[in-house]
């Protein structure tokens, strides 16, 4: 990634990473997937455990609803979660290009961290309120609905993820339909 946080189109470049969230009922594991294009969040998945398969479930989620993107440089840290057999093959499978930070150098994965920061201070994650359940709920409605829709962000002309996606497709249109 060499710190390079910049994509020209959709599906370039995906980072994803995992954070904890402290809940009332034990842990909460959020592995996210979001396409530097556009920082949008696009695939997720929250469990109670820290297994491959956590890490799976998100990116299922986001070559879902991004359709084939094959040749999507994949960035993730050295997590044995995202370095599992499993995982790999799924990434060649959907023809993903794997990347993972140098050993030691988690500034590759700023963008998912700066993420991770953002969602914890914005629905006061830092220590638990709420069962995993309740947890849950919020986390999805401040991505889903907040954070992709709604969220301006300066790195994007302080538009919403959603709204600089669907710019561009526009754009987009207009070039290759004068």
């Amino acid at each position: 990634m060499d710190r390079d946080f910049t994509a020209t189109a959709p599906n370039q470049k995906w980072v994803t990473d995992i954070t904890y969230i402290p809940c009332t009922d034990g842990w909460l594991y959020l592995a996210t997937v979001m396409d530097l294009f556009s920082r949008r969040i696009v695939g997720w998945a929250m469990e109670s455990h820290l297994e491959a398969t956590l890490v799976m479930s998100a990116l299922n989620m986001a070559f879902e609803s991004r359709g084939p993107v094959g040749g999507v440089l994949h960035h993730s840290d050295r997590g044995s979660q995202y370095a599992s057999e499993a995982y790999r093959q799924a990434l060649e499978r959907l023809g993903a290009v794997q990347r993972m930070s140098r050993k030691g150098d988690c500034w590759d994965n700023a963008v998912q961290e700066s993420f991770f920061s953002t969602l914890k201070l914005e629905l006061d994650l830092r220590k638990a309120r709420g069962t995993r359940a309740q947890t849950k709920t919020e986390v999805f409605e401040w991505i889903e609905v907040f954070y992709n829709r709604i969220r301006r962000h300066s790195a994007l002309g302080y538009q919403s993820p959603v709204a600089f996606e669907e710019a561009f497709y526009a754009r987009t249109e207009l070039l290759s339909n004068p």
